[in-house]
């Protein structure tokens, strides 16, 4: 008899263990968390694995980063661990090829908004994004991810193209979670309001029928979310 022995990624080996640490209380509620260096050399890894399960546990609420940097244990409340489905159970490799999507169909959607836009869209669009600046600038307890969600999706459907909003609506599920997860990692208002800008850099190059900025400014926005979470597809670029 012969027992197959599952080969299992680095990355994922180092999120059970920082959890284990978490749970046996190694690693405590309200305190901070060794540095990404002092990771690696303590599981003996490189810091790309530690910097990766790392995203995952912020995703899924277990540490968060503070202001004046390093990552944090949470304190979680029951509620918060009632919720059925997380993105921990998503392979991190998915939120990056979902980013990766998102580059492609959202930034040509920002083009053709540009381009096919009516009065109404605008009017929807300038809501969106100044529900999102009162969340995210005026708001700390919110992550602003379902207004964030509606400000792009207006985009979408200001390209006039029903087979880009059907993409979208295919994937919404798994793209608000992956939202919620990138915008978990801009705590801090420095971070936040840098954010609100891409997209108010987005919102005036459409408004100015501007295809090739509000590409550009899409492109751009979705880029620097993919980088915060160390998205390895950008190496390949």
């Amino acid at each position: 008899m012969t027992i197959p022995i599952q080969r299992r990624k680095i990355s994922e080996q180092v999120l059970e263990e920082i959890k284990a640490l978490i749970k046996n209380g190694t690693f405590k509620p309200d305190e901070k968390l060794p540095s990404e260096m002092e990771l690696a050399k303590m599981f003996q890894v490189s810091r790309s694995p530690v910097r990766e399960a790392i995203s995952v546990l912020a995703a899924t609420g277990m540490v968060e980063s503070r202001q004046g940097g390093g990552n944090w244990v949470r304190k979680v409340e029951f509620a918060e661990m009632l919720e059925q489905v997380t993105i921990e159970l998503v392979d991190i490799k998915q939120v990056y090829e979902l980013l990766e999507l998102r580059t492609i169909i959202e930034s040509e959607a920002a083009a053709l908004a540009a381009k096919r836009h009516d009065q109404k869209d605008i009017i929807e669009l300038e809501e969106a994004l100044h529900v999102l600046g009162e969340n995210m600038l005026n708001n700390r307890g919110s992550i602003g991810d379902a207004e964030d969600f509606k400000f792009h999706k207006t985009i979408v459907r200001a390209s006039k193209n029903p087979f880009l909003v059907q993409t979208i609506e295919n994937i919404s599920d798994l793209y608000q979670k992956a939202l919620k997860f990138s915008l978990k990692q801009n705590v801090a208002y420095e971070k936040r309001e840098s954010v609100f800008h891409e997209h108010q850099a987005i919102f005036e190059a459409i408004k100015n029928r501007d295809s090739e900025a509000a590409a550009e400014n899409m492109k751009k926005h979705l880029r620097t979310a993919r980088m915060k979470l160390g998205d390895t597809l950008l190496q390949d670029k």
